[in-house]
């Protein structure tokens, strides 16, 4: 019989991208973890030790932990901060159940940025438009939900990355730019590991509405459009940023569950 504070991997597929899935934690041991360095999208890890540590960063929200297998580590610390009035469940099977169910996206470690007051530090080029806003979505979404993004003159994005210790982005010649008919939403889809049918999707509207080549999908040159429009509403570019966020969870909600949707007056 299932226990009442765990979730299954497809559950858990299924809240991972929206604004309000649960914080997921990698609870794995050091060892286990250096035997599979990958984490769910949007995981961070932290020490199962350090329950007040734990207790302070999740307090009022609600939690998933994850271990190797769902077991003792997982279960103990889910108990311990339900115990403390968190909502808090584990993952049935662990890692390993994530990782052999079919479908399930994994991000190496490895490939994210190092973080700063626990949050991953990304900067570019002022006045984003398209790649600039659906870059941090895809961030803020499925690697890192407190990343910082910094947005500065063209000119001092290098300079700034190398005082502030950011990661540049969307940056000619960059490791997180664009390639030989991408853009860097692909770029970063690739090194995330990011491939889920929807992601896909997102890509070929994102791509069309970047490049400019609105052959590649039927709703890139409306999302050129409302960026556009975005950028002349907004003079900040963090509520720009905000504002940008949110069209994007739009848009992923139509990738994944309502694109084959039509609509006809009459």
């Amino acid at each position: 019989m299932p226990a009442p504070n765990e979730i299954t991997p497809a559950k858990l597929m299924r809240l991972i991208g929206l604004p309000d899935c649960p914080e997921i934690v990698d609870v794995c041991i050091d060892e286990d973890f250096r035997d599979d360095p990958y984490l769910i999208p949007g995981a961070w890890r932290h020490d199962f030790r350090d329950l007040p540590g734990l207790l302070a960063r999740v307090a009022g929200t609600r939690v998933i932990f994850v271990c190797q297998k769902g077991k003792k580590l997982s279960q103990g610390v889910a108990a311990w901060l339900a115990a403390e009035g968190v909502d808090a469940q584990f993952l049935q099977g662990g890692m390993y159940a994530w990782r052999d169910h079919e479908g399930m996206m994994r991000v190496p470690h490895c490939v994210i940025p190092k973080t700063q007051d626990g949050a991953t530090v990304w900067v570019t080029r002022h006045r984003p438009k398209v790649d600039r806003l659906a870059c941090p979505w895809l961030i803020r979404r499925f690697v890192d939900r407190q990343a910082r993004f910094l947005f500065v003159a063209p000119t001092e994005v290098d300079a700034v990355a190398d005082r502030m210790g950011a990661t540049a982005f969307d940056m000619e010649g960059g490791a997180w730019s664009h390639g030989d008919g991408t853009c860097s939403f692909d770029t970063m889809l690739a090194r995330f590991g990011l491939t889920s049918p929807a992601l896909m999707r997102m890509a070929d509207v994102v791509r069309g509405a970047d490049l400019g080549q609105h052959d590649l999908h039927p709703a890139a040159a409306g999302l050129l459009a409302v960026s556009v429009g975005l950028s002349r509403r907004y003079r900040n570019d963090q509520e720009q940023l905000t504002a940008g966020i949110d069209l994007y969870d739009t848009l992923y909600r139509w990738a994944r569950d309502g694109h084959e949707e039509g609509h006809r007056h009459g």
